[in-house]
């Protein structure tokens, strides 16, 4: 019964690893799978107050639980950083919205700063990236989340005057 259950949270852990999926989407899969960041920012977003303690520790609890679950995909794919693993990109939204609330205008320009931050990887994004495993795939897109939550913050004042 045990190597059945190991199996199946193997199975699990690669599921949520690839957005169930999405991360095998041909054309940039970390943007496709970026869009499943949004549900689960509203999700936390309803049941816990925007830049609450809670909030700060559910995104934590999240970006520790993704550094295990992309290290077993990378193994599984035998490739650094594989394409198909967009967790990360997944996990790191909730830090872009801890103190902006999600509407439909903080959703656009949130998810347009994060890709952003996290395709172009200006420093010290690209140096935190070379962090060995699981750690280097979450880390990276934890500090591009971090920018982005910078950018959208100084951001959102300016469109909300439009």
């Amino acid at each position: 019964m045990r190597p059945l259950l190991k199996q199946l949270g193997l199975r699990i852990s690669f599921a949520l690893a690839t957005g169930f999926g999405v991360g095998h989407f041909p054309v940039m899969p970390g943007t496709v799978g970026s869009l499943w960041g949004l549900p689960l920012v509203w999700l936390l977003q309803r049941s816990f107050p925007v830049g609450g303690v809670l909030a700060s520790i559910s995104a934590v609890v999240i970006f520790l639980v993704g550094v295990p679950i992309c290290q077993h995909a990378q193994a599984v794919l035998g490739r650094s950083d594989p394409p198909q693993v967009v967790f990360d990109e997944i996990a790191a939204f909730p830090f872009v919205f801890l103190f902006v609330p999600l509407t439909l205008p903080s959703a656009v320009c949130g998810f347009c700063w994060f890709r952003l931050f996290d395709i172009v990887k200006p420093w010290p994004i690209r140096q935190i990236e070379r962090l060995p495993g699981g750690l280097g795939i979450m880390a990276d897109d934890l500090l591009a989340a971090i920018f982005a939550a910078a950018a959208l913050m100084l951001t959102m004042p300016i469109l909300e005057q439009l």
